[in-house]
């Protein structure tokens, strides 16, 4: 009994919501100890609890060994909680484990139109998530794993059912167009761009006016420059080698005899 779908369950795709996982994957999940010991008598309430304690996502690890995500996947399969339980599920953003549960249920439940409208709001979440296959334990993101569930035919070991490509919802009115985020984004650089163009102006014509200071500053030190000795009083001081009279100690000798002196000195 404890393995079986609850009472009045409706079928997924036509077949019993548990048929979506493989049949040797689930085998073995109920054979695992998670199963057997956390899993038992679990409800739409009490499976958040066990989903806050996971630590990774992922599919079979080991020597086949199903991990607890898989577990409560199948959990929730079992028991088929109602869509405003998952809508809550996604939206509690602290819980990044829960919501990647939520996420793998609706892609395997819902119809292709759900799973657009719920699913690709997640692709704004560039949060870690640690995932768990037969190569060990990888680093992958929400938005990446999201990405996968959307466009990839395996997820975490398990064969995903078909989902209609988003064009042809599109042109069968089904859905809306899709909000790029690029052209949101190109649309902020354009308004960013105006404001760094008005403080560039601005910033113009600060520096002009520094500029022009800076240049009435330079005219009066070449004014002040440009004057005569006689002009500069004794605050000028020449320091041009060339101007500078060199005397020797001879000449001054020579200068300091008297005439009548070098006419009576004798002569060798």
């Amino acid at each position: 009994m404890a393995n079986t779908t609850v009472r009045g369950a409706l079928s997924i795709h036509g077949v019993n919501p548990q048929s979506l996982v493989e049949t040797v994957i689930r085998n073995r999940i109920y054979e695992s100890g998670y199963w057997k010991e956390h899993c038992f008598a679990l409800t739409a309430e009490s499976i958040i609890d066990k989903a806050l304690e996971l630590r990774c996502i992922g599919g079979v690890y080991g020597n086949q060994r199903p991990t607890e995500f898989l577990c409560l996947l199948l959990k929730l399969l079992q028991i088929q909680p109602e869509k405003e339980i998952l809508v809550e599920y996604l939206q509690a953003d602290e819980f990044k484990y829960l919501r990647a549960l939520a996420a793998m249920y609706i892609r395997l439940t819902f119809r292709a139109v759900d799973v657009y409208e719920m699913l690709e709001p997640l692709l704004k979440d560039y949060r870690k998530l640690r995932n768990r296959d037969m190569g060990g334990y990888s680093l992958t993101f929400m938005d990446e794993f999201v990405d996968q569930l959307l466009t990839e035919e395996r997820v975490c070991d398990i064969i995903l059912p078909r989902l209609a490509k988003r064009q042809v919802l599109e042109e069968n009115g089904e859905i809306g167009p899709r909000k790029s985020r690029l052209l949101d984004a190109l649309e902020g650089k354009d308004h960013g761009s105006e404001g760094r163009r008005s403080r560039s102006s601005r910033s113009s014509s600060r520096s002009g006016s520094q500029d022009a200071s800076r240049s009435r500053s330079r005219e009066q030190s070449l004014s002040r420059s440009d004057r005569t000795p006689s002009e500069a009083g004794s605050r000028y001081v020449s320091r041009s080698p060339s101007r500078s009279v060199s005397r020797s100690p001879f000449r001054e000798h020579s200068h300091s005899m008297s005439p009548d002196r070098m006419d009576t000195e004798p002569t060798s």
